[in-house]
């Protein structure tokens, strides 16, 4: 597929419809979450409360789960909206926060994924890959790996044996279902350097995956949400090189990019 008419039109569909994004995610990130997506054109919620996420999951275009401060009451409430979600056909987009850093997160992360049928896994090569291998170890919450063509072919094994789509972010991004796999070439690695642009990248990615045309588009979907969100970056850095700035561009990018810019800097390949 040509993704840039794809990523113009899946574009278009999220700033008019507008999809509430469920987000269970971490305290650091929350508001930065809620920025990113309220930028896009999406509308956020957060709510983690087990008394309450399978009710607001109903109401939601796509479910996000994050497990960056990790507490064990918490993945109680991440199943129950995930099987929720499951039930209602609304995608789940997981982000496995610091996996590979210790056993808790590891088993919250294996937990979920037994529980709930995961739509997107989306993370950085350490944690991702530290699902496939005992030998994979991640520093705090930043990647230890480069995707190399061995971990490409683990990432593509995961996806079929978990029936999910990987998404894997990194100097060139890895989008697999099993079978296709497809590279963005956008992105600055100042982008690693703010807190919580990972975090929103899974959050932008469920509301691609919001608007997508029922599961079977979420492949799409990812594809055009990571490639939207880098060039993003990519604009962004034209106006400031340093953190603190260039976090406040870049929600400038999300909020002002459109047509014209995605057909001139998008650049994802299909390997």
């Amino acid at each position: 597929m040509d993704m840039v008419p794809y990523t113009i039109a899946a574009l278009d569909r999220l700033r008019r419809q507008a999809p509430l994004i469920h987000n269970i995610t971490n305290f650091v990130v929350m508001e930065t979450t809620a920025n990113i997506l309220l930028a896009v054109g999406a509308s956020p919620v957060m709510a983690h409360c087990r008394a309450e996420v399978e009710e607001m999951v109903s109401l939601a275009g796509a479910l996000v789960l994050n497990i960056g401060t990790l507490q064990e009451d918490w993945v109680e409430a991440m199943c129950l909206a995930g099987k929720k979600a499951n039930a209602l056909r609304i995608p789940v987009i997981l982000d496995p926060v610091g996996a590979g850093a210790t056993q808790l997160r590891n088993r919250a992360v294996r937990t979920i994924m037994a529980r709930c049928r995961i739509t997107v896994l989306r993370g950085n090569a350490s944690e991702v890959l530290s699902l496939v291998s005992a030998d994979v170890r991640t520093k705090g919450v930043d990647s230890s790996l480069d995707l190399s063509d061995a971990g490409v072919a683990a990432a593509k094994a995961l996806a079929r044996d978990a029936r999910c789509i990987v998404a894997i972010s990194g100097a060139a991004d890895c989008i697999t279902d099993g079978h296709r796999v497809c590279r963005v070439d956008n992105g600055q690695p100042l982008m690693t350097r703010v807190t919580g642009v990972g975090c929103g990248l899974s959050a932008v990615t469920g509301a691609f995956c919001a608007v997508a045309d029922g599961n079977t588009g979420c492949f799409d979907a990812t594809v055009a949400a990571f490639g939207f969100y880098a060039l993003c970056g990519d604009r962004a850095i034209r106006t400031s090189d340093k953190p603190g700035t260039f976090f406040t561009a870049f929600l400038d990018r999300l909020y002002d990019t459109g047509p014209d810019e995605i057909r001139a800097l998008l650049k994802v390949r299909e390997t």
